[in-house]
This record gives C-alpha cells, structure tokens and sequence, in this order.
C-alpha cells in the first residue's frame, strides 16, 4: 500500500471544558471525525472546528455518539433500534448544519465509541447507522472499523465505504478492538504505534494481543484525540509513513468547502 488516510476524532470539547489541540492535529491528518452533540461537541465547537477543518483541506465527518458526555460516549447505552436511527439522523444533520454556517462540507459519518463498537458486531444496529445516515443524505459516506457489520451494511446496501483501523488500539485475534479497562487496550509509545503500523501496510496483517496476526482492509488510520500525547503520535506517525514511502492522503477528494 502506498497511500493511507490519517484521521482524528476531533470537535470534543464542550463550552469552558477543552478537549485535545484541535488546531494543531488539524495541521497533520486529512481528514476530521467532528462530535455532533452527543458524546461531546456543542454548536460552537462544531462550527469552529470545520471551519478550522475547511481551511486546511481536511475532508470532514461526521461523530455521532450515544448522548452520554458523563460516560464520553463509551458506555453502551440500550436504545431501540429506532432510537439508533433517530439519534445518528439528528446527530448527523446538525453538524451538516453547522458545516453550512461555517462554509464547509460533511463528506461521510463515523460512529463513535460504543455506539461503533456495538454496530460492529450487532447487523440490526448497523443497518440503522446505515438508514440513518442514507436518510440524512445519500452523499454520505461511511468510515467504518474494518471487517465489521458496519462496514458490511454499507457495501450490501450499495453505500461508499471506507475502512479504518487504529495507530492507538491493541486489537484482538477476532479483529474487534482490546476493551478500554483490559491490559494493552492502548498503545502510547508513537514508535510502537508507526512499526506496527508500518508492518501492517506491507503485509496487510495487524498483530494482536491473544494470537496471530489478522487480515483487515485499510483506507484511513485514526489517532484518537483525546488521547494524551496524541498531537505527538499523530506527527511521529505521520512522518515515519512518508518515510516508509506512504503517501498520506484523505480518501475523499476535498472539495471547493474544504479548501
């Protein structure tokens, strides 16, 4: 592989509470995960950050998480299917609200934490996400971690689709991510992440933490940005894949917005 996509969840802080350096990781991936409200994110944080994300040409998308800023978004919360298709509509239209104000442009729709978790493995869930975001506009595209319902959902239904997998994330021999509360759940060590990261590009396998390495499909690495050092592991990873002759780029072509 020779080209990748490096992306960031971002637009997470709320009111006075600030959450990572936007501006900064903006100068560094390509494309923008922005939080829609839910998990995090508030009306000014999401204008403020596409419009940061349309001045530098990241392509940006939209995070809609379970409505639970206590919890960060990363607790599962048991709605009914309806409620899941409800919750990523809104989510997702009033970030394409606020991207209208700001000059920008919502080109695809990430879940984030448990919500993505739970439409990895559940396909009721995932085909929710699915109508949800087809609803809101069939422009949209989906990022979806690789090798999951979700990612499944999208092709079946004709959808443009892209895969991810992550610099920061252990992963289990099942594909599925190491949970937050077991050991080797994070990687911190920007070194640790950009080798392993480099290894899998050339091989297409990643390594996990119960087994041998796993096939997985990757149009996008994301770099949690919440994380802490993750302006750092960001900027390590991104050099040393240039090095390595990989080229970063988005995987959506910007458009006039996102310049």
């Amino acid at each position: 592989m020779t080209k990748i996509d490096l992306n960031s969840d971002l637009g997470e802080a709320f009111g006075p509470w600030r959450m990572g350096d936007d501006k900064a990781i903006l100068d560094v991936v390509t494309s923008a995960n922005i939080a829609c409200g839910g998990h995090a994110g508030d009306p000014a944080t999401m204008v403020e950050t596409l419009a940061l994300a349309s001045e530098r040409g990241v392509v940006a998308g939209a995070h809609p998480g379970f409505a639970d800023r206590e919890g960060f978004g990363r607790r599962l919360i048991p709605l009914s299917i309806r409620e899941v298709e409800q919750l990523v509509a809104t989510q997702t239209g009033a970030l394409m609200g606020a991207a209208a104000l700001a000059g920008a442009r919502v080109r695809y729709v990430k879940p984030h934490g448990a919500l993505a978790n739970w439409a990895a493995d559940e396909r009721p869930v995932a085909d929710a996400i699915i109508r949800a975001t087809r609803a809101v506009s069939p422009e949209l595209a989906i990022l979806a971690i690789s090798g999951t319902e979700l990612e499944h959902a999208a092709r079946d239904t004709g959808m443009t689709v892209f895969s991810e997998i992550f610099a920061d994330r252990g992963y289990l021999s099942t594909g599925r991510l190491v949970p937050r509360n077991l050991p080797r759940a994070m990687i911190d060590d920007p070194a640790e992440a950009a080798s392993r990261l480099i290894g899998y590009l050339s091989s297409g396998l990643m390594p996990t933490v119960d087994g041998v390495p796993i096939p997985l499909d990757a149009h996008s690495i994301c770099v949690h940005g919440d994380s802490p050092g993750a302006l750092a592991m960001a900027v390590h990873v991104r050099r040393e894949l240039q090095k390595a002759g990989i080229e970063v780029a988005p995987f959506l072509q910007p458009t006039k917005e996102n310049r």
